[in-house]
């Protein structure tokens, strides 16, 4: 796979990412939903943390707004060697499903980190009201923006029964994340190497063995 394809590849993920968050910050209001189907719903929350909502505040000593800044300059970080791997990978004409994994991946981090370093300056809040592109009272500034969840997918819904231990009478929820177009991405990349192990990383060895063969029968 060359790098025009995989770029391609980075920017359909990146453009359908942008148009989705867009189009639902100025749409929605926060908190807002529209049932798809009874196990998928459109739901709108922001995301200032990590995975899962997780902030750094609620694991280290520090203030909300460092720990904003301390993850958004890591994700920079992040990206910088996702894409040196991605370019090192064509360069050295690694597997196809490698390419494409590190491209999903990158396409997704990249996804994340323009809510983190832009919407903070492009929008304003959205509680109860509607966004506006380009407002002339944006919710923050540069490195402080938050990341656009929409994709809820409550596969399951009920309670657990009353003879359950600890849990009972308690909801239970699955698949409870709301997530995105380029979380999407990276739990598609992270999947594609996990499951795919062998073709991602054993082009070098079938080479190899090619080679071995090759001179054997020679």
């Amino acid at each position: 796979m060359n790098i025009k394809k995989s770029l391609a590849l980075v920017l359909l993920i990146l453009l359908v990412d942008q148009i989705s968050k867009v189009y639902i910050k100025t749409h929605f209001i926060l908190g807002e939903s529209v049932d798809v189907f009874s196990w998928f719903k459109i739901l709108f929350i922001e995301n200032e943390g990590a995975a899962w909502g997780t902030k750094l505040s609620d694991l280290l000593p520090i203030s909300d707004s460092a720990g904003k800044l301390v993850l958004t300059i890591f994700r920079l970080f992040a990206i910088t060697g996702i894409g040196y791997w991605l370019w090192d990978s064509i360069r050295k004409k690694a597997s196809r499903t490698l390419i494409i994994a590190v491209s999903l991946i990158f396409a997704g981090a990249i996804g994340n980190i323009i809510d983190s370093l832009f919407y903070g300056l492009i929008f304003n809040d959205s509680y109860n009201t509607v966004a506006t592109f380009f407002s002339d009272d944006p919710y923050g500034k540069l490195f402080y923006g938050k990341v656009v969840d929409m994709l809820y997918f409550p596969l399951i819904d009920t309670v657990w029964p009353d003879w359950v231990p600890m849990v009972g009478g308690q909801n239970f929820r699955f698949f409870e994340p709301v997530f995105n177009i380029a979380d999407t991405a990276i739990s598609t990349g992270v999947g594609i190497l996990v499951v795919f192990n062998k073709k991602a990383f054993g082009k070098k060895d079938e080479a190899v063995t090619e080679a071995m063969d090759t001179d054997q029968k020679e």
